[in-house]
């Protein structure tokens, strides 16, 4: 039953967002791992959507709003712990010797809420008022409809349990790899002329169901990405740099890490820029008619209940008011440093730039979102513009002064502003899901906020207990299984090349000239053809992150659209979420058994404290490893398919 207007249906109960709550505790801490392994994070409304339906069948007068609740109080976990693509650079420089709850919670609730009202006047310009896909949004609908349908029960029970099985399988071989029984990657590193590259993979069962959920799109940009990074600016960049004799795959990291890299950043930013041109008209539209719509209900004329938003002089007072406890939070960053004497001038330039940043990054990474998804939403790319941008702006204020100082700043500011892109992001995918389940958008736009506040409260603890367990890549002490961090690792990267004069730009300009090639590659494949495109974004992505990191999830990628053409023929769509369903426990299980390691490691004080054989069975444990590893996948995926009986 859908909501239709004049009626009042079971929407937003105490018994949803508590259930949501509950859901988004557990998904945000296996976000917060994934994306501190890899710099990607999943989203979790589809098994949020199920998880519900199977608890809320439980209770009388359960409706679809109820459920669609559940999943945007739950998906904000998806979303708002990319947070941690910032804050792990302020323990990277040494800033922070680790993450004091009340500030981490506090920077993450009021980005998060801004990230809220900033999207509310973009619905109508990006969902309502537009013709983007939103693929995850729609997939979510379309699962809450199939829960709701009388006779489905068994069905829900079918996709449970193969989250389940997903989950144990990624779990289990992340427990062979702890156990050193089997490997976790395979690498080699060779020479090319005078220079050198290398190719590697991990065996990661949850980077195969992010490529399933990807789609092969992205996955050939990821790949495109890889063959530019490693097929020739790694051979172009070490050439007579690597020793005659011995082992070069140090060399090869090292130059990745300090120039590749850089060049991926700036495809990245070249790429959110044009999308932000291409959405600003649209984004003005939507802004005049959100003032329409409130004006109209204040002039006491009936409005459809699923076109009722939080009424915008609340949207824009909720937001002015935010500003009060971000000038304290930049007050209390700033009063013991070198730069105290600059307070009044930082905080001012700060809140400003978060005003109206903040919108923007908002309009970019929604429309993004309802582009591709809000899995390969541009958190990397806008999150480069900001740091950039920021950095700029305070080195003409403060330029003078310590540039650790400084550099923890911008850090620190943009953070806030970070935690509005992955909320906006989140937010119009999941409204977009509420308008074709009839829901009531400001009830949703409330749920979304008691999601930012149960991601808040876990977040930081979840943060901690990653560092004290692995630690960080570059931070001081890191050791050698140090959580690679990769983004916030680039975004501090960027700010001390700033404020240091360090900085390559012309590494950063040669990655816009890469981005704008590649953008025109994909505005031609777009008008050429319907079925290719090259997302600027993912390749950017490709070339920066680690190809052990990124390799793999091309071939999920590849994997999933397999299946995808199997379903085709033997059940359709119910049989494609199944596949859905597969990959998102893949995810869950080894993100969730990182987590459970990470607290181990943090309570023995031993790196591999489950490790049962030594370096001797190194060579065994990769050759053990990549037969179990391909024996999993087949079988998962072999198992589903006999779902369909």
């Amino acid at each position: 039953m859908e909501n239709k207007p004049g009626t009042s249906v079971r929407e937003l109960t105490l018994r949803g967002v508590i259930i949501g709550g509950l859901i988004t505790l557990v998904f945000t801490a296996a976000n917060v791992y994934l994306g501190l392994k890899v710099g990607i994070t999943f989203a979790t409304s589809i098994p949020a959507a199920v998880i519900s339906m199977a608890i809320l069948r439980k209770f009388a007068g359960h409706t679809i709003q109820e459920n669609n609740i559940v999943q945007t109080i739950a998906s904000a976990a998806g979303t708002l712990s990319a947070i941690i693509f910032v804050l792990p650079g302020l323990v990277m420089i040494g800033w922070w010797q680790g993450f004091g709850y009340w500030t981490t919670a506090a920077v993450c609730a009021i980005g998060g809420v801004l990230g809220v009202t900033y999207s509310i006047p973009l619905r109508r310009a990006l969902v309502t008022g537009s013709d983007l896909p939103y693929p995850e949004g729609v997939a979510a609908a379309e699962v809450l409809r199939v829960g709701d349908d009388n006779g489905s029960v068994e069905e829900n029970k079918k996709g449970l349990k193969v989250i389940l099985w997903g989950s144990l399988a990624s779990a289990g071989y992340s427990l062979l790899a702890a156990l050193k029984v089997a490997a976790g990657s395979l690498s080699t590193a060779f020479r090319v002329g005078s220079g050198g590259t290398m190719v590697a993979s991990s065996m990661s069962l949850a980077l195969i169901g992010v490529g399933h959920l990807v789609g092969v799109g992205v996955g050939i940009a990821m790949i495109v990405g890889l063959l530019i990074s490693y097929g020739v600016l790694l051979p172009i960049f070490t050439a007579g740099d690597l020793p005659e004799t011995g082992a070069i795959a140090k060399v090869i990291s090292s130059t990745f890490s300090h120039d590749v890299r850089f060049v991926g950043a700036g495809a990245m930013a070249v790429a959110a820029v044009w999308t932000l041109l291409k959405i600003i008209g649209p984004i003005v539209s939507g802004i005049k008619s959100s003032l329409t719509s409130s004006r109209a209900r204040q002039g006491g004329m009936e409005v459809d209940i699923t076109e009722r938003d939080i009424p915008f002089p609340v949207v824009a007072g909720v937001t002015l008011a935010s500003m009060i406890p971000v000038g304290l939070l930049l007050w209390l960053f700033t009063k013991d440093t070198s730069i105290a004497h600059h307070s009044t001038g930082l905080i001012l330039l700060s809140i400003i730039y978060i005003l109206l940043v903040g919108l923007l990054v908002a309009a970019i990474c929604g429309y993004m979102a309802g582009l591709i998804g809000a899995s390969n939403s541009p958190i990397s790319g806008v999150g480069i513009i900001v740091v950039l941008s920021a950095a700029l702006l305070i080195k003409v204020l403060a330029g003078g002064e310590d540039p650790t100082t400084l550099v923890a700043y911008t850090l620190f500011t943009a953070a806030i502003v970070f935690g509005i892109a992955t909320i906006s992001n989140d937010n119009l995918q999941d409204l977009k899901t509420g308008q074709l389940v009839g829901a009531t958008p400001w009830k949703q736009q409330l749920a979304l906020i008691f999601g930012v506040i149960f991601g808040s409260a876990i977040i930081p603890p979840v943060l901690q207990l990653m560092l004290t367990g692995f630690g960080f890549q570059g931070a001081p002490g890191a050791g050698e299984n140090a959580l690679a961090a990769p983004q916030a690792a680039l975004l501090s990267s960027v700010a001390q090349g700033i404020f240091g004069d360090s900085l390559d730009w012309n590494l950063i300009g040669l990655g816009a000239a890469i981005g704008v090639g590649i953008i025109i590659i994909d505005e031609v494949l777009a008008k050429t053809t319907s079925k290719f495109r090259l997302p600027p974004l993912a390749v950017g992505m490709g070339m920066y992150l680690p190809i052990s990191l990124t390799l793999i999830i091309p071939i999920g990628a590849f994997i999933g659209r397999a299946y995808d053409k199997w379903a085709e023929n033997h059940g359709g769509e119910p049989m494609k979420r199944m596949g859905v369903l597969l990959a998102t426990g893949l995810i869950v299980g080894e993100s969730l058994f990182g987590v459970l390691l990470a607290g181990i490691i943090g309570g023995t004080g031993k790196e591999e404290p489950l490790a049962i054989v030594g370096e001797s069975f190194e060579s065994p444990a990769k050759y053990l490893g990549f037969v179990i590893f391909a024996a999993i996948t087949i079988a998962l995926y072999k198992w589903v398919q006999r779902q369909k009986a």
